[in-house]
């Protein structure tokens, strides 16, 4: 399968969302991009992680700032991987949503991302579906490369700026 679900616990973390929305689809990942608050809206949330198997999704990807319950509730209620994204807030720079992402019981895991992360979890979303697809594993390889030869090229261009 390859399709993803993007949710975030209210508009404000869009800015961040898009960074992962455009990452899936750079590699061809069918998205859907839902707002469900866990607190909010707790019995929708519930109802899409519970139905988020059978709808064909292979992972959610779940952001959300402050106290940031949104990755566990969907966690609580799906088989699938989910992976958090903590969202920076005014008040505490998203040590809260971090905490509140990363600290779940035993037997519940999300696997969580930095700090306004959204790019790294399409990307470790993508990791998880490559697992079964070639195509995907060597998009992501071929990435790799690019993200090594772009560092090597600076690395040139520094040592001969700065030799002796």
């Amino acid at each position: 399968m390859r399709k993803a679900a993007v949710i975030m616990g209210s508009t404000s973390d869009l800015p961040i969302a898009e960074k992962a929305i455009q990452t899936l689809k750079e590699y061809g990942i069918e998205t859907e991009v839902r707002v469900l608050s866990a607190h909010r809206c707790p019995n929708e949330a519930r109802e899409f992680a519970s139905s988020a198997r059978e709808s064909g999704f292979s992972c959610i990807i779940a952001l959300a700032g402050m106290a940031a319950h949104l990755a566990g509730a969907m966690a609580a209620n799906t088989t699938l991987p989910v992976i958090g994204v903590p969202c920076s807030g005014a008040k505490l720079d998203g040590m809260d949503a971090l905490l509140s992402t990363v600290q779940m019981p035993s037997g519940i895991p999300v696997a969580t991302v930095a700090v306004d992360g959204a790019k790294n979890a399409a990307i470790l979303a993508v990791q998880i579906m490559a697992v079964t697809d070639a195509e995907l594993a060597a998009k992501l390889q071929k990435a790799r490369d690019e993200g090594t030869a772009a560092v090597l090229k600076a690395d040139a261009e520094v040592r001969e700026r700065y030799k002796n």
